[in-house]
């Protein structure tokens, strides 16, 4: 075995009791299962005989649940409301025996719910035809933002990181981040984000890991598959961000790393190419890559883990998880 690939096996085994932070937005899953009868007389739409129904955590939630399956403490900081979805998450985090303290509950809040209707003949894969949103925004109080601040700034001390994970529900709010973002420097552990469409708001990170996607939202630019179109954009994201390094990931077309003073680095994506879901890949990447940097890693190191992890779990359905075991293997072979 190389080198490398003994350094990268050692930092999995360094995985486990880390204490990592996940600060953002909890959203619930909802997935309802059904088997299709026929046409209805009513109007033309299917009919649906319905057969059962799952929850799973979404968000940030889906980051916490990759965390712990690889043997990490999350720490979750967010909001959830005293509604159905709101106890819901929170009775699953329970069942994964991950702390929910840290977890704000507001009465006056409805909690995230995403409901997708799956629906095929009996002995046949399931489809998605129908998904519906519950969505509202996290109020912006004095109340709240000194809660808030208070409980990051009580966390901050014992984890070796934190995860932001920015859905745009304002769990994560500016001036709430720019309050707390010393905290965490002043503990000297780095601070990752992932931020669905305010990527430029948050400056001072250790890093950020947008998709293309986001990262031509935030540029106003397309990229094209053009290797000096995203040398360019790393830049301007390190610059605008303040940040240490920038962790594209392309698709099919794999990642690029873009650190201070140093060529980008590019990687392949890893496994076949024959995608079975996408669902959730970008948090299992900023899990991982977090993860390994708590752990000691550079960041080309975390690339490489994250590039394994994501080359697994987008061979898995819905919002997937990886074991550290899966991750060895990866990495072995």
């Amino acid at each position: 075995m190389d080198k490398d690939k003994a350094r990268l096996l050692a930092l999995i085994n360094r995985f486990r009791g880390r204490k990592v932070a996940v600060w953002g937005d909890f959203i619930l899953d909802q997935y309802i299962y059904g088997k299709t009868r026929r046409i209805s007389r009513e109007a033309p739409v299917l009919i649906i005989s319905y057969q059962d129904q799952e929850f799973s955590l979404g968000g940030a939630g889906n980051s916490v649940l990759n965390l712990k399956a690889l043997g990490a403490h999350p720490l979750p900081i967010g909001i959830v409301g005293r509604d159905e979805s709101g106890r819901k998450i929170v009775d699953i985090l329970r069942a994964y025996r991950i702390p929910t303290k840290f977890l704000l509950r507001l009465a006056d809040y409805q909690t995230p719910l995403k409901t997708r209707v799956l629906a095929g003949e009996e002995n046949t894969k399931k489809q998605q035809i129908l998904r519906i949103d519950k969505e509202a925004l996290v109020p912006e109080t004095p109340r709240l933002k000194n809660r808030l601040i208070r409980t990051l700034g009580e966390i901050a001390p014992r984890s070796g990181a934190l995860l932001i994970s920015d859905y745009n529900y304002q769990a994560v709010q500016e001036d709430v981040f720019n309050r707390a973002l010393p905290l965490f420097k002043k503990a000297s552990v780095p601070v990752t984000l992932d931020s669905r469409y305010r990527l430029l708001h948050f400056q001072g990170i250790t890093a950020a890991t947008p998709n293309e996607p986001e990262v031509e939202g935030a540029l106003h630019i397309e990229l094209d598959d053009n290797f000096l179109i995203l040398k360019r954009a790393g830049d301007l994201l390190l610059k605008n961000l303040q940040s240490t390094a920038i962790l594209i990931t392309r698709g099919s077309r794999g990642m690029a790393l873009f650190e201070k003073a140093k060529q980008p680095y590019l990687i392949p994506v890893h496994g076949p190419t024959d995608i079975v879901d996408v669902t959730g890949a970008g948090d299992t990447v900023i899990s991982v890559f977090t993860l390994a940097l708590a752990s000691g890693a550079s960041f080309r190191e975390a690339t490489n883990l994250a590039n394994h992890a994501g080359g697994i779990v987008v061979m898995k359905k819905g919002t997937a998880t990886l074991s550290p075991a899966e991750l060895k293997a990866s990495v072995s072979g």
